[in-house]
């Protein structure tokens, strides 16, 4: 799909139920475009209001301040993702800094509509190089996860600021039938892996980035050693919700 023509291909990937019921009805309302919505048919947290999602799907993508702790200040890292479990670890990622590391500033950036991340010459949905600097600044890291390939974005923000600072995670051929958790584990794009990206990729904590790094690689091994034993994520991550204290 990312080889068509940009007068016809579009792929979306809603982060949630609301943005799936508003992606949709965009799509079944379309004429003359090829459309590729991809969803997970797993469970999953309900992250937008309807009305917020609707404003989020019409934008393409947009940077989530509730999950976010910049402030309208420029980040130390962005955190980005892009599929509805990629975004279920970046906001849990996100959630993991603001606890152990509170210091950091952190922008979470959620991209429904993947064609947004094309150049606007490349593509009508792309972002304008003004809107796509609000969101993923001119300079700073980018940790980004996918619900695919990381080719692939690498392909489609081609053209775009710095792209050596966007360091992306998604599916590597890993994994067969495990746990939720363990299939992202297995594929680096877990909670802890995005964490450990992002306090690789900043100078702001200085010496205590390496005892952090070790703490996520020892949450990793836990959640392996338990669902090897239990067959199933350990409850803290399973049952995780953002209000969790």
């Amino acid at each position: 799909m990312l080889s068509k023509r940009g007068t016809v291909a579009r792929i979306y990937l809603p982060p949630d139920a609301n943005c799936l019921l508003s992606v949709a009805d965009h799509c079944l309302r379309s004429r003359n475009y090829v459309n590729l919505i991809v969803i997970d048919k797993q469970p999953q947290l309900q992250w937008l209001d309807l009305p917020a999602a609707i404003e989020h799907c019409r934008r393409g993508a947009s940077a989530w301040a509730w999950a976010s702790n910049d402030e309208g200040r420029e980040p130390d890292v962005v955190l980005a993702a892009c599929g509805d479990a990629p975004t279920l670890e970046t906001v849990a990622a996100a959630w993991w800094l603001r606890r152990r590391a509170p210091e950091l500033r952190v922008r979470v950036v959620n991209v429904v509509d993947l064609m947004a991340l094309f150049p606007p010459s490349v593509h009508p949905h792309g972002l304008s190089d003004d809107d796509f600097a609000v969101l993923f600044t001119l300079d700073r890291p980018v940790v980004f996860a996918f619900h695919g390939y990381q080719r692939a974005i690498h392909e489609v923000m081609h053209g775009r600021p710095d792209t050596e600072r966007l360091h992306v995670r998604g599916f590597m051929e890993q994994g067969t039938t495990t746990t939720p958790f363990q299939m992202v584990s297995l594929n680096g794009m877990s909670r802890y892996h995005l964490c450990a990206e992002a306090l690789r990729r900043t100078t702001r904590l200085g010496g205590r980035a390496e005892a952090l790094i070790a703490e996520c690689r020892r949450c990793i091994d836990n959640a392996e050693a338990y669902a090897r034993e239990q067959l199933e994520d350990p409850p803290e991550i399973a049952k995780w919700t953002w209000a969790d204290a």
